[in-house]
């Protein structure tokens, strides 16, 4: 299995690379792991002191519970893993408030966390508006969890394509008789196809099989390309190194119990 780093944008939460020598059964293995294992924090219980908003306290719950959270993995542990039984502690809970009076519109940035390295990711993100005289004061509890329990611990969108080659060869006969049929995205100002702006999945995909003497796309099954769109709890070179350690870990199990039926 080999590696190779693609593209990583901080400020856009995203993360591609290639996956070479391997197959389809470790790809989607690494992918689901991605998406379902790596833990994330987000608010599970919510308990209301004031609510006298339009939205009802589920409504509002549910929104809150949606709303994603930086996230520390090395300061908690999962309630189940946690050294408290699932009690709840310090370690395996967080404590954040919310106070807001009407007329107002209620943010994100207005949840106050007892530990500044878990807050919300995108502070303009609107809770519910308030008319004059109405109130909301509420206490929620943020705990570590997993996408595959609910989407609201998911850390990111990761999916993955074949490692394609794409050639284009200049045929003026072929041009006149199939030109129409390409998306206008692949046509630099030359009027004529540009190899290079063939450049994302669905733009290969659109051009696949209409000719290949003009564009041709060939594809190698042992090659992956990865796609990692954090939602901004974890970065994505974070998560994808947490989930070549959880698969590393179930790998090592799966061996144990292998060795216990020998």
């Amino acid at each position: 299995m080999e590696i190779i780093s693609l593209e990583n944008d901080k400020e856009k939460q995203k993360l591609s690379f290639v996956l070479k020598n391997s197959n389809h059964a470790f790809a989607n293995a690494l992918r689901r792991i991605m998406k379902d294992e790596v833990p994330a924090m987000a608010i599970e219980d919510v308990e209301f002191r004031k609510n006298s908003s339009i939205l009802y306290d589920e409504m509002i719950a549910h929104r809150l519970g949606l709303t994603p959270l930086t996230t520390d993995l090395k300061s908690y542990n999962l309630t189940e893993e946690c050294k408290c039984e699932g009690k709840g502690c310090a370690r395996c809970q967080l404590k954040m408030t919310l106070k807001a009076r009407g007329p107002a519109m209620v943010y994100a940035s207005e949840i106050k966390s007892k530990d500044p390295a878990v807050k919300p990711v995108y502070p303009k993100m609107p809770i519910v508006k308030l008319l004059k005289g109405q109130v909301l004061e509420l206490e929620a509890t943020a705990v570590l969890g997993k996408g595959k329990e609910h989407m609201k611990w998911s850390p990111a969108h990761v999916y993955y394509t074949y490692l394609t080659k794409v050639s284009v060869t200049h045929n003026q006969e072929k041009f006149e008789q199939f030109a129409d049929k390409y998306p206008p995205q692949i046509f630099g100002k030359d009027g004529k196809i540009d190899r290079n702006l063939i450049n994302t999945p669905a733009l290969i995909d659109a051009c696949e099989g209409i000719c290949d003497d003009l564009v041709k796309v060939e594809r190698d099954k042992n090659s992956f390309v990865f796609y990692v769109e954090s939602w901004g709890q974890l970065e994505p070179k974070k998560i994808v190194l947490e989930a070549s350690d959880i698969l590393e870990k179930k790998l090592d199990s799966v061996v144990e119990l292998v060795k216990k039926l020998k």
